[in-house]
């Protein structure tokens, strides 16, 4: 019988390999751990969000830029099926806000769990401690995968599944974008995303560890801008992190790769506009005019942060509202509307949640995830060029190519033996 290798055993690995045994073939999954899903139990600090509930159109618009080639994967398994899959096997599953998805008991080992269960189920043979080095290709078709003992081991058909370089700890540490690259596929360059940034150093100290709660964020380089939703954001000893930040990390990612300024603006009190800030401040400096400002601006900011806030304005903290002048009042109001800081780079890429960059969509058939340089070779998860904000979209796109690349994978072997 026709073999279907997988190689790697994270959640599109394991997803391929469970797919393609639902169609009687005989399928091999290789990794080079001990065991499967070691990414898997980090994911969501240890919970796991494994998908998110919101609709295909809300779903693609979180991707960056390459969402639309996931469309075929999503109509074939998307949120609705993953979510039944794990539920059909006996895990509770819930929703949280902003629709995230989370086994009920709050432990990415739940989900492992039942994937693991799967394959023992489906007769998928499971070959740990084993490295593989490069894929046998012959005329434009695979012929199998070579092991670390240099034995070729033949398969019909080879899906790789072997992530980014993020969390290299875990294993992924980018050997298929460089076997992917030998057969004649174009990588795009891997970056990070969903990374914190470093900020450069100027004359004054971020409160490290306060989060800035219902704030926004505005990003220049040059003539571009990128603003965000309302969010959170965290001050940490080299720069700045949170959600807001790393949401938009990996548009920042790539302006950092055009080497010109960036500087983001940080708008402390979004919902008020300059002019409703200025009578908010008259009204304060007015009804507490023997205190100090520093006192009085507590009511605005976190007192870590008036400090450094008077500070960069050259103001002093014990000076009363009564003698602020019209001058440091517009200031105030500015800086509450911008406090700037320049951008320097993005924290290392082993930092960062997921890899962006990978093997060029071009070269994949968004039907099949089929190779269009080799025939027989199919890929999924995060060594594609695709990657999302966080939610649930990354792995709910891990899933749905697995999915896909072992369902054409069985089908085209059990195209050739009929």
């Amino acid at each position: 019988m026709p073999k279907i290798i997988v190689v790697g055993s994270g959640p599109a690995g394991m997803m391929a390999a469970i797919r393609a045994s639902q169609f009687k073939q005989e399928v091999i999954l290789i990794e080079k751990n001990s065991h499967s899903g070691n990414k898997l139990l980090l994911s969501g600090k240890g919970r796991c969000n494994i998908t998110n509930n919101c609709n295909l159109d809300g779903f693609l618009e979180r991707f960056s830029g390459n969402g639309q080639f996931l469309r075929d994967a999503f109509k074939k398994f998307f949120n609705r099926e993953l979510i039944g899959f794990f539920r059909e096997r006996g895990l509770v599953l819930k929703t949280e806000r902003q629709e995230r998805v989370f086994p009920a008991t709050d432990r990415s080992a739940s989900i492992v769990e039942v994937l693991r269960r799967e394959l023992a189920q489906n007769q998928v043979s499971q070959i740990y401690n084993s490295c593989v080095t490069g894929l046998q290709v012959k005329s434009g078709r695979i012929e199998g995968v070579r092991l670390g003992s240099g034995k070729v081991m033949a398969a019909d058909k080879v899906i790789l599944a072997t992530g980014g370089v993020t969390y290299s700890f875990t294993g992924s540490t980018g050997d298929g974008l460089i076997w992917a690259q030998k057969t004649g596929h174009k990588i795009i360059p891997i970056r990070p995303g969903l990374v914190a940034l470093e900020t450069r150093k100027g004359n004054f100290k971020l409160p490290q560890g306060l989060t800035l709660k219902n704030i926004r964020l505005r990003f220049l380089n040059g003539r571009k801008e990128i603003i965000s939703e309302i969010g959170e954001l965290v001050f940490t000893d080299f720069g700045i992190s949170g959600p807001l930040v790393l949401t938009l990390s990996g548009q920042i990612a790539d302006w950092i790769l055009e080497k010109q300024k960036i500087v983001v603006e940080i708008d402390l009190k979004p919902a008020l506009s300059e002019e409703q800030l200025d009578s908010r401040l008259l009204r304060e400096f007015n009804s507490l005019s023997r205190k100090n400002l520093g006192n009085v601006l507590k009511e605005l900011l976190p007192l870590s942060l008036v400090k450094v806030f008077l500070g960069r304005l050259k103001i002093s903290p014990d000076k009363k509202a009564n003698q602020v002048t019209q001058e440091e009042r517009k200031a105030i109001i500015k800086l509450l509307k911008g406090f700037s800081l320049e951008i320097k780079c993005t924290r290392p890429l082993e930092e960062a949640m997921i890899t962006q960059g990978g093997v060029s969509l071009k070269d994949i058939n968004p039907r099949t995830m089929e190779s269009r340089r080799v025939k027989g070779l199919y890929f999924c998860g995060e060594m594609i060029d695709i990657d999302a904000d966080t939610g649930g979209f990354n792995l709910q796109a891990a899933f749905s190519t697995g999915y896909l690349a072992g369902e054409s994978a069985a089908l085209s072997s059990l195209e050739g033996q009929a």
